[in-house]
């Protein structure tokens, strides 16, 4: 073809490789679902989850509407490249369609428009005008970046991602591809404004640009007058296709390295997006949907400071490189089970990352088989005692912190209330912990040993004062007929009712959300309405979803006993900075982590119901 240059050839080169690159990827990834998922992900295509998958790919892969209000500066580097990158494309593609009246043209004559037909410049509304707009957008976008590699906190990011090779490469290479751009237009004005040009168009049909006229717009043109007015005839000559080959070079760059870096995320959060609209989620077992997820995070680094491990100096086993390791085939031990599975990074993440049930799965995948024998003594055993409707499961750490077990004696007799204690001598774990292990299998015995004991003795309420037990009784107990609530829920049921009748005082109380309780089961409000009906309450600074996990979580298999108590001190301290004279939790062992890492009395919260009857 007369008009074609060899300084496509890097970006043709580079997207035939990524096209082949994707499509090898999807395709296996796909192949490889269940047949179940496939066929969940096919009869969504004509529903309703079609239309909230692009709904979402528009509000979250587009203009990252999450990234906006956790951060304005971060949304708006995110949006700059996402948009602005993606309006250039459509904006490129419906200039070249008008200006050539639909005939086809190669598809590199879209991407080097400028260099192939000189848009002259115009003072009025025009393409030029908006393509100028949308690289000026992005420019200061790519600023932005360049600023938070070297000044992350004035980016409100404490600490930022540690790439690998490929990730270098292709950040390079992205951060180069804007200035690059700008610089061959720019240059290719300043020909033109120097000497002026000939466009080519369809057939033998040529436009003729005379010396002094220009091409671009405000950005394109203004630069390309200031190259012009600085550089001798030869090098603007000389230097236009050199700039050329760099934009085209950069791009194809990108495109080769995109696959292996972090930036698989701009295509695989799109399939992604429409599989979890189908109803798709990771499971126990490591699944081909687990690649989805894992290729979906683009590194950007958000889920890094809401970590707490830093507070105790751990670093390298955030959830990003978790997920970067596990990508690339490199996960260890020492990072998969350095995680408190507080669930703060998974509601920081912009993409929606099922991080904790992708932590649980890689453990699980090294778990010791279940022989026949083991965990066999568990089956047929029951201690309990008593009888009722009402059904208590303590759980080992409230067996632990007696003192709840008082209380909750105590508000069962003030109700009136016959209760059937599950374990009140001891019994069978939950299995939960085990679950947290990664031993699957294992925990499934433990299950079914106390779902047994439940459905013998007939309860249809069922009571803990874990929220470690809570959650696993909801999520894998399956107990049909049986309704399973947390203490502080059932203690607000009886006031309401007027079974309990507590005084109120006037004690300033400060309340700790624990992890599984809140961000776990969703319970907030029950906690806060018994404390409100015996004292007042003061919240701290990071409550409800974004509260604080004590440190002591029974998931994270790695941390020390130090580690443990830096965390816990970092708590007792910022739920003593509200000024309350007193702290109260729901959970056994967030109160034992808070208690040995401050100053204030801490109660849990059955404990002030009991005081106050």
């Amino acid at each position: 073809m007369e008009h074609f240059r060899l300084f496509v050839l890097p970006f043709w080169l580079g997207a035939l490789f990524l096209l082949v690159a994707l499509l090898y990827k999807y395709i296996l990834w796909f192949v490889k679902l269940e047949p179940a998922q496939r066929r969940m992900f096919f009869r969504s295509l004509p529903t309703r989850a079609t239309l909230r998958s692009l709904g979402e790919i528009a509000s979250e892969s587009l203009l990252h509407r999450k990234i906006w209000r956790r951060n304005k500066l971060l949304g708006y580097m995110h949006t700059s490249f996402a948009l602005g990158w993606f309006l250039l494309i459509v904006v490129g593609w419906t200039e070249t369609l008008v200006y050539f009246k639909g005939e086809n043209v190669p598809l590199y004559v879209d991407i080097f428009f400028s260099y192939y037909v000189h848009p002259i410049f115009e003072h009025n509304f025009n393409f030029s005008l908006i393509k100028d707009a949308l690289l000026l957008l992005i420019l200061v976008g790519v600023g932005l970046a360049w600023f938070k590699r070297i000044r992350s906190r004035a980016m409100g990011m404490r600490r930022t991602t540690k790439h690998v090779l490929g990730d270098r490469i292709a950040l390079s290479a992205l951060w180069l591809i804007f200035p690059a751009r700008l610089l061959a237009e720019s240059m290719t004005s300043a020909v033109v404004w120097r000497f002026g040009g000939i466009v080519w168009a369809l057939g033998e049909e040529h436009h003729l640009i005379p010396p002094g006229t220009g091409c671009g717009s405000f950005l394109t043109h203004t630069t390309g007058e200031l190259l012009a007015a600085v550089l001798p005839d030869s090098l603007l000559r000389a230097g236009e296709l050199p700039c050329w080959w760099l934009y085209s070079i950069a791009l194809g760059v990108f495109f080769v390295a995109l696959p292996f870096s972090r930036y698989m995320h701009i295509f695989t959060e799109i399939p992604l997006i429409f599989l979890r609209n189908a109803g798709l989620r990771s499971g126990e077992r490591p699944s081909s949907y687990d690649r989805f997820q894992t290729d979906a995070c683009s590194r950007c680094g958000i889920c890094i400071d809401p970590c707490q491990l830093q507070r105790a100096g751990i670093h390298g086993v955030q959830a990003v490189y978790f997920l970067r390791d596990r990508r690339y085939g490199k996960l260890t031990d020492a990072v998969a089970d350095n995680c408190l599975m507080c669930g703060r990074c998974e509601r920081a993440c912009p993409v929606g990352i099922e991080q904790n049930t992708l932590r649980l799965n890689s453990r699980q995948q090294r778990a010791v088989p279940v022989g026949n024998n083991r965990y066999g003594y568990a089956q047929g055993v029951d201690r309990s005692q008593g009888e009722g409707r009402v059904g208590y499961f303590a759980g080992c750490m409230t067996l632990l912190t007696p003192k709840i077990l008082h209380a909750m004696e105590r508000i069962f007799e003030a109700a009136g209330e016959p209760v059937w204690w599950a374990d009140k001598d001891g019994g069978v774990c939950c299995g939960r912990p085990l679950k947290l292990s990664g031993e699957i299998d294992a925990a499934r015995v433990m299950m079914e040993s106390n779902r047994e004991l439940f459905r013998k003795h007939g309860i249809t309420t069922l009571v803990t004062s874990c929220p470690i037990c809570l959650r696993v009784f909801r999520e894998d107990y399956d107990l049909p007929g049986i309704e399973v609530l947390h203490h502080s829920e059932y203690i607000e049921r009886l006031i309401a009712a007027g079974r309990l009748k507590p005084q109120t005082g006037g004690t300033v109380y400060t309340y700790h959300d624990p992890c599984e309780l809140g961000r776990g089961c969703g319970v907030y409000d029950a906690p806060r309405g018994v404390i409100g009906r015996i004292g007042r309450l003061t919240e701290p600074e990071e409550t409800r979803e974004n509260a604080l996990c004590c440190g002591s979580s029974v998931a994270n298999l790695a941390i020390d006993d130090d580690g443990q108590r830096r965390i816990g001190e970092s708590v007792a301290a910022s739920l003593a900075a509200t000024g309350a004279e007193a702290v109260v939790t729901a959970c056994p062992l967030c109160k034992k982590a808070i208690a040995r890492g401050g100053s204030l009395p801490v109660y849990d919260l059955s404990e002030i119901v009991a005081k106050a009857l």
